[in-house]
């Protein structure tokens, strides 16, 4: 099926570096290819950003960041309600490009990805103006105010999974507490975020204070991630690359905030509600391909409902509609690149060598009209806490299931790893329902539920799933720094000074 965009004008969207308020190509000259996912044929072509590219932005950055910092806060904060008008005036457009850069179904883009990013921007345009501190009572005759001042230039790094909605989550905090911005989104999906560039500068935002980077990790991303002027780096990816980062980081000793892998134990015990259970852990596992670091990827079910549930589980990931990302009908679109819909494969044959027992999925389609793009069947394989795929992130459509006896077993397989970001669990009891949420090792834990998110709530994790939140009003502390202001109002010496 060939289906072409109504709304994406792919012959008007900005293919430079967004720079001190300008396009501007690299100054190497390279260029990245942009490809659809759907068949791996090229879209078009942008501007490589490179270490020297890096520089710039961020010189730019730091020109830009006395005029933004000092800039009424409620200023600040209309600028982002004028994005977001924005934004929701380009709904269709926004919901398109992202389908067609990453793969997601336009019914996911439309209902969640966009809604999501709109979400978020407007949360923290609310909040620019609320941002306040605190007087702590002290000694007679002194006033101590706490006060909370932004970091300063930013250096942002953003995945290729959700775009849009992760630039929301960084740029949004960001900005509305007074600090500028480079950002570096990944070289796989840029279109989105450039085109949020074109209306930021379109709707007033100053020059300089966002500025758009799209290169390669190793070198845009290494270079911000050591460049002595950037104050703070806030990163999204892989546990691997986060390491990179952090050893960085090291030069000017700059603040970091890491949202790292994810392994999510998802645990159904015999007295959940089944079809909400088999339901919710499909969504856990299935949305957006699996490509998520929360993903439900490691189912964990009772032992006396497992084959209850794997019966109504596999027929569900069976009747999954892979097609066109553009095509209302399609539940499930591509991974988002040749690259990692081969990493995922490399994961089936590690199953296989390892005696994984496949309950279904397994392979690419068989569909001839999906076979030049980047799909994996929806996959189910039986694996043990010793197994490969029972502790690496595989990050596909692609999940584990393990059996347990009794809740303390759950407990502890849930556990079993280094990851800690997200986590689910399907229970009537609520009593369970609490003794094992405050056992599980995670930043995040849902009840009945899965992949529930909010600005207004803290995302994040710990252990090998990073440090630091996204969203909620603790990310604010985040992006900026802790002052203390004491003042003498009585103007007396202490005692060892007075003659």
């Amino acid at each position: 099926m060939t289906l072409t965009p109504r709304h994406v004008n792919l012959d008007t969207l900005p293919r430079q570096l967004f720079i001190n308020g300008e396009w501007v190509d690299g100054l190497a000259g390279a260029r990245l290819s942009v490809r659809d996912p759907y068949d791996d044929h090229e879209i078009l072509t942008i501007a490589e950003a490179r270490e020297a590219d890096v520089d710039r932005a961020v010189a730019a950055a730091r020109a830009a960041f006395p005029a933004w910092a000092a800039m009424n806060p409620s200023d600040r904060g209309r600028l982002l309600y004028k994005l977001v008008e924005k934004m929701e005036a380009c709904f269709d457009e926004l919901a398109e490009l992202e389908a067609i850069d990453t793969g997601h179904p336009i019914r996911d883009t439309r209902f969640l990805d966009v809604p999501r990013s709109l979400l978020n921007f407007r949360y923290f345009a609310g909040l620019a103006d609320k941002l306040d501190g605190r007087q702590v009572p002290v000694e007679p005759g002194f006033l101590n105010v706490v006060k909370r001042q932004p970091v300063g230039v930013v250096g942002q790094i953003v995945p290729w999974n959700f775009p849009l909605m992760f630039c929301s989550w960084k740029l949004g905090p960001a900005l509305a507490a007074g600090n500028t911005v480079v950002m570096k989104p990944s070289e796989i999906t840029p279109l989105s975020t450039l085109r949020l560039a074109q209306m930021m500068h379109e709707v007033g935002f100053p020059p300089g204070v966002v500025n758009i980077v799209p290169g390669y990790g190793h070198s845009a991303g290494q270079r911000l991630a050591e460049h002595p002027d950037v104050n703070k780096i806030a990163f999204t990816g892989s546990t691997a690359t986060g390491r990179k980062i952090v050893e960085a980081s090291s030069g000017n000793l700059k603040r970091v905030s890491l949202e790292l892998g994810g392994k999510g134990p998802n645990i159904v015990f015999a007295d959940a509600v089944l079809p909400a259970a088999v339901g919710g852990s499909a969504f856990a596992i299935f949305h957006n391909q699996g490509q998520a670091c929360i993903a439900g990827s490691r189912l964990l079910l009772e032992e006396s409902i497992a084959d209850a549930f794997l019966e109504k589980f596999i027929a569900l990931a069976e009747s999954i509609r892979l097609g066109h990302p553009l095509d209302p009908d399609t539940e499930m679109g591509p991974l988002t690149s040749r690259l990692h819909q081969q990493r995922v494969l490399n994961y089936l044959d590690i199953c296989r060598k390892e005696g994984n027992r496949i309950l279904t999925g397994g392979s690419s389609p068989d569909d001839a009209a999906l076979a030049q793009g980047c799909f994996i069947r929806p996959t189910v394989v039986e694996a043990q806490p010793g197994d490969t795929v029972f502790t690496q992130e595989v990050f596909g459509p692609f999940v584990s299931v393990t059996r347990f006896k009794d809740e303390a077993e759950a407990i502890a397989l849930a556990n079993t790893g280094d990851y800690g970001l997200g986590s689910g669990l399907w229970t009537t009891n609520l009593a369970r329902a609490h003794r094992v949420a405050d056992a599980m090792q995670a930043g995040m834990v849902w009840v009945n539920c899965y992949k529930r998110v909010h600005p207004g709530s803290p995302f994040g994790g710990v252990g090998q799933s990073g440090y630091g939140r996204d969203l909620g009003t603790e990310c604010m502390n985040e992006y900026t720094e802790a002052k203390s202001l004491w003042i003498n109002y009585d103007a007396q010496l202490p005692p060892f000074y007075k003659r």
